[in-house]
């Protein structure tokens, strides 16, 4: 299993509209790609703003590819998502997961 991990920097007036927008396009998206298996948000406030970190599991980097792209780490950030930043990566990270409980 495959975690992919992307952070954001959210505007403190968007933060909320960034979460409903994970939760009514981006996962119901995720869900219906073939090695999609879970999906979490992480957040903590900043002086700045809200800081999200993203975190998808996959079966296999062939399966990311089915959302990413050739560029497996290239991060995918819809216009609508990326107005609501501060800052945000453009690589992802990814990690094999060794134990999962």
């Amino acid at each position: 299993m495959i975690s992919r991990h992307w952070r954001g920097l959210a505007r403190r007036d968007r933060a909320n509209a960034y979460v409903e927008h994970l939760r009514s396009d981006t996962f119901p998206a995720l869900r219906e790609l073939r090695g999609f298996i879970d999906a979490s948000i992480l957040s903590r406030e900043l002086a700045e703003g809200v800081e999200f970190v993203v975190v998808t599991h996959w079966k296999s980097m062939d399966a990311i590819a089915s959302f990413s792209g050739r560029d497996l780490e290239a991060a995918v950030v819809p216009a609508k998502a990326a107005e609501m930043m501060i800052d945000y990566d453009r690589r992802v990270k990814h990690f094999e997961v060794l134990e999962w409980r």
